[in-house]
């Protein structure tokens, strides 16, 4: 499959009804879901016949483009029992089977998918609301959870805290590519249309 059509077939996929603030819930476009799992499969080999988790899994785009591309076994890990809704029906949509856990990743014990996913894959909060610090909780515990690699979204201007904080976790770190994610109007707070912020997508594998 090629990328455009991996972009072009996510298009379907619904997003949130009614976001909610607390969770920072900004749904990962087609375009960004398609480019991550493309990569994470075509230049890594980490999809295909992989079992995959998505931390923070909202609407289940990453799990249903992981699906397309041939994931073994696929499962997703939300806090927002509405998130999940809209997901399962995303997967029934696209005629994909996927696992999802209604959880709080930061308190969960995944002890029984502890060696059981290759890969997790996520675009978490960035934590600039009231979850100062969420973003780096999750990476940990997806690094500690996956027995090869991790891929995640983070801002850009993070780059350099999460390269230390990977050291630390005896992890190696690639800055894989350079993004834009896109923020539409959403919540009352926002005063502009449209905002473009700079992430970098890291992909980190067990030493």
């Amino acid at each position: 499959m090629k990328l455009k059509e991996l972009e072009s077939i996510l298009q379907d996929c619904e997003v949130f009804d009614e976001p909610k603030i607390q969770y920072e819930q900004y749904p990962t476009t087609p375009h960004l879901a398609a480019r991550m799992l493309y990569t994470a499969d075509t230049v890594y080999n980490d999809i295909e016949d992989r079992a995959v988790g998505d931390f923070g899994s909202g609407c289940g785009i990453l799990s249903i483009a992981a699906n397309i591309l041939g994931a073994g076994y696929s499962v997703g890990f939300d806090i927002d029992p509405d998130a999940i809704r809209i997901a399962q029906e995303n997967c029934e949509q696209f005629d994909v089977a996927v696992d999802f856990v209604n959880t709080d990743l930061i308190q969960a014990n995944l002890e029984r998918f502890q060696g059981k996913l290759d890969t997790i894959i996520m675009n978490p909060p960035f934590g600039t609301k009231n979850n100062k610090g969420i973003d780096m909780l999750m990476l940990k515990k997806a690094i500690d959870t996956a027995t090869t690699s991790v891929y995640s979204l983070h801002k850009t201007s993070t780059r350099e805290h999460i390269m230390k904080k990977a050291q630390e976790w005896g992890v190696s770190f690639e800055v894989v590519a350079e993004m834009k994610f896109d923020v539409p109007m959403m919540y009352k707070f926002h005063k502009k249309k449209n905002v473009e912020i700079a992430v970098d997508f890291l992909r980190f594998e067990k030493i």
